[in-house]
């Protein structure tokens, strides 16, 4: 800890919600705000000049993600702790900011008191989770080792992601519709699900579907 309180960066991209977080912390005297900024490549000319103790970061910003900017901060500035505070909550972004190295991983609904207290755990080197979070990660980690899906059935679930009908899959395919029905059901069973709907869900989650082809 630096004398004088923890030194931390704020970041980011929408303005309100950064001067919001400053605001929250500004009357506590253990913290001292030393910069904000609005995007990852900014963060990191912040965290060389001023080496804070923890950095705030948001994951979705415009020039450099959350997730590239942890990984560039823990890797060039190891004393500086990355906590990352977000609104995003599902697997595949929670498991990219933990992968990059982030210490920690909050949510914009967390109160004053908590948020302090993280930022101190933080510094201290202890891994902070939102309840949220952890939970997410136990339930992760206990789910058996998920079967991959295969080539065809990655191809059916993008056209499902088109909003095509199986018969309309079968002639982008060129595939018989009872052959799609088979390779939808497998595709069900290895992602957990019940519905066309909640399977593209799952499976943009799980990183395995990046967004309906257009």
């Amino acid at each position: 800890m630096s004398e004088g309180g923890l030194r931390i960066v704020v970041v980011d991209d929408h303005t309100v919600m950064r001067a919001g977080v400053i605001a929250l912390l500004a009357a506590e005297d253990s913290i001292e705000i030393v910069g904000e900024a609005g995007d990852g490549r900014a963060a990191l000319d912040l965290v060389d000049r001023y080496d804070p103790d923890v950095a705030l970061v948001d994951l979705r910003m415009p020039v450099l993600d959350g997730v590239a900017t942890t990984a560039e901060i823990v890797a060039r500035y190891p004393r500086t702790r990355v906590l990352i505070l977000t609104t995003y909550d599902t697997d595949t972004e929670i498991e990219r900011g933990v992968e990059a190295g982030a210490i920690g991983y909050l949510l914009k609904d967390t109160t004053r008191e908590q948020l302090v207290d993280a930022i101190h755990a933080a510094a201290r080197g202890e891994t902070v989770l939102a309840p949220r979070v952890a939970e997410k990660l136990v339930a992760r980690l206990r789910r058996p080792v998920q079967e991959p899906l295969t080539d065809r059935e990655t191809e059916v679930l993008g056209a499902v992601a088109d909003g095509l009908t199986n018969a309309e899959i079968g002639r982008r395919l060129v595939i018989a519709e009872a052959t799609v029905k088979t390779h939808l059901l497998r595709l069900f069973a290895k992602l957990d699900v019940n519905d066309r709907t909640r399977a593209v869900v799952v499976a943009m989650e799980r990183g395995l579907l990046q967004r309906p082809h257009r």
